[in-house]
């Protein structure tokens, strides 16, 4: 006679609920996927923010100098309804160094910062768990 129990059966691992603003986040992108050639364009770089200030006459743009450890940058970001601009001075970001040169507001600007947000929110500039060294290649 054997003493052996029998065992459940093994299925998939139940999914963890959603809520319904998580669920919005989650929802399909729209935007058709790339391949890792086109993503391995974007050169995604950490850099610290030396300095930062108000865009006159713009509620929303932040006009930022950015060290990459080789080369200084300024950068024009739409952030100033979620940072006040010393509270990101000192702070490691990250950046799309290789965007081609604009001028937003008067301000050239050569690079992005990359921040996410959620529909109808205020954008979370992306940052490091642990400070990368200046320059480093985000893949």
């Amino acid at each position: 006679m054997s003493t052996e129990q029998p065992q459940p059966e093994a299925g998939p691992s139940p999914l963890p609920a959603v809520s319904p603003e998580s669920a919005a986040l989650q929802a399909p992108v729209e935007n058709p996927r790339v391949g890792i050639e086109e993503f391995l364009k974007l050169d995604l770089r950490a850099a610290r923010v030396l300095a930062a200030e108000r865009v006159p006459k713009s509620r929303k743009l932040l006009k930022l100098e950015v060290d990459l450890g080789h080369e200084r940058r300024t950068l024009v970001a739409g952030i100033a309804e979620a940072y006040e601009p010393e509270a990101l001075v000192g702070r490691v970001v990250a950046i799309v160094a290789n965007l081609k040169p604009a001028t937003v507001m008067g301000v050239e600007s050569n690079g992005m910062i990359l921040a996410a947000s959620a529909p109808g929110g205020l954008p979370i500039v992306v940052g490091f768990e642990k400070e990368p060294p200046l320059g480093a290649r985000i893949k």
